[in-house]
């Protein structure tokens, strides 16, 4: 499943700056909002082709991953453009290549909508976030507004051919995976949601 994964999105990377061009301008001031809260040593979850780079507070250490090495080709030159320290590396996020309690901060963005196992990979983040961590999130999720999230119902079997499932309760899953959420806004009505969540023990 791994490799079909990889490919996918390989080839998905070709014309992903394009694809998602406009949201990566209407939703620009709130990552950087989000991102702002960044600390310590962080990791970046699926970092694509480095769209985000532009709105990490300078001087930090990252590292950036994901799981398609096409993705990780395109984000080299905003990653070498960053003020700061940041390393690219090929990984899956359901088996992290890292230590338990390496970061002070993990953030991801509009990534588990696509990650197959939300929940395992969840649990990796908790894993390697330290016990005072943050994870911060920036997600697209399923409506509580019933006409909305029965057009995201029927929406999801096409669009999950192209990577993305539009109903998933990504912040259900949070909770299911060990985290207490502390901070959820809404960016785009009930769908589009920036979230600050902690390790619930």
């Amino acid at each position: 499943m791994a490799r079909d994964l990889r490919s996918r999105w390989d080839r998905a990377s070709r014309g992903y700056d394009c694809m998602v061009g406009a949201d990566a301008v209407r939703f620009g001031p709130a990552k950087e909002r989000l991102l702002a809260s960044l600390r310590g040593r962080s990791l970046m979850v699926a970092v694509g082709t480095g769209q985000d780079i532009q709105h990490l507070p300078a001087g930090l250490r990252l590292v950036g991953v994901d799981i398609s090495g096409g993705m990780l080709a395109r984000a080299r030159g905003p990653a070498r453009a960053y003020a700061g320290a940041l390393a690219l590396m090929q990984a899956d996020v359901g088996l992290l290549p890292f230590s338990d309690a390496s970061f002070d901060t993990v953030a991801t963005s509009c990534t588990f909508c696509s990650v197959p196992d939300p929940i395992r990979g969840l649990r990796e983040l908790r894993r390697v976030l330290r016990p005072d961590g943050r994870l911060l999130l920036f997600e697209h999720v399923r409506s509580r507004i019933p006409p909305i999230a029965l057009m995201q119902d029927l929406m999801t079997p096409l669009t999950r051919r192209l990577g993305p499932d539009m109903n998933r309760d990504t912040l259900g899953n949070v909770q299911r995976a060990g985290f207490r959420i502390v901070r959820e806004d809404n960016v785009y009505l009930d769908i589009v949601k920036a979230a600050v969540a902690v390790s619930a023990d």
